[in-house]
């Protein structure tokens, strides 16, 4: 069954992207108009994070969001057959400290959030640096389609390693120079143990796992910023945070990282995943005291 879907995926993915924009463009209708996928989720996310501005407003950075949303899927299909100089055309890629980094032998955590199109970056980021790039992802519960992103982010040099198989990988991992690209905006699944900082002005959890191996590893941390100049072309920009992990506690590197999100979030409201629950959790008496 694996290579007959793999198969059908690999077939469309060779259409053009102007082609494959116009399922973009019906599943935006039928998620957003029809389905209302999450549109509870996602208006409440956004009366949170701008509570000043109007209903109105926030239903504009709605339908840019499905819209975004739907492009990105689209993409993600796009990569199964993608070649070099297409993806070359489709990313300005800022490469310039992260090649510094590399020459001075540094080690290098990058942090970045949910914004689109991450798939795109992983792909582009690993084609261009020359030490191992790896990444940490989730397993999606359908075996199939698991098969496929793996193969799909994996075909210009990325390490892909699974969340649940990093801590038995990492020494492996960290015996070489290296990049590990981390989404540090996950929700925790245990929130009693996460970092608790402000964002948006609301209290939310933050996994406590990217600022404590930048200490414990004294890595350089960078946070790399997504834009989408227009529909299939972006542009990544990657931000200094510190040169040193080991100079800051773990606490302080993820305010560093929340706060350039945050501000990138601001610029582009529209190119966030605003369907994931990120105040699911409300704090409670006895977790780790509020970081502003």
């Amino acid at each position: 069954m694996y290579y007959v879907v793999y198969g059908l995926l690999y077939v469309v993915s060779l259409l053009p992207l102007r082609l494959l924009f116009l399922i973009s463009d019906l599943a935006y209708f039928i998620l957003y108009y029809l389905v209302g996928y999450r549109k509870d989720v996602v208006m409440g996310n956004l009366e949170i994070a701008f509570p000043e501005k109007s209903l109105e407003e926030r239903k504009k950075i709605a339908k840019g969001f499905y819209l975004n949303f739907t492009d990105t899927f689209i993409e993600t299909i796009k990569m199964i057959s993608i070649r070099p100089k297409e993806l070359a055309r489709r990313g300005k890629c800022d490469v310039e400290h992260l090649n510094d980094l590399i020459a001075k032998g540094r080690n290098i955590h990058i942090m970045a959030g949910h914004q689109f199109n991450w798939e795109f970056a992983n792909l582009m980021y690993a084609r261009l640096l020359n030490i191992p790039f790896v990444g940490i992802y989730m397993p999606v519960n359908n075996k199939i389609f698991d098969r496929i992103f793996l193969k799909s982010r994996s075909r210009y040099g990325t390490i892909m390693v699974s969340a649940w198989d990093f801590k038995n990988k990492m020494h492996t991992i960290f015996n070489e120079q290296y990049i590990l690209a981390l989404a540090a905006d996950q929700n925790p699944g245990v929130p009693n143990k996460a970092f608790w900082l402000k964002f948006f002005g609301k209290p939310a959890p933050f996994v406590t796992g990217p600022g404590k191996g930048a200490v414990k590893n004294n890595t350089a941390v960078v946070y790399v910023g997504f834009q989408k100049i227009k529909r299939g072309h972006y542009s990544f920009k990657a931000v200094p945070l510190v040169d040193n992990g080991a100079d800051y506690t773990a606490e302080e590197l993820t305010v560093l990282y929340k706060n350039a999100l945050e501000e990138a979030i601001r610029r582009d409201p529209s190119n966030y995943l605003w369907s994931h629950r990120r105040w699911r959790h409300e704090w409670q008496e006895g977790y780790s005291p509020i970081i502003n």
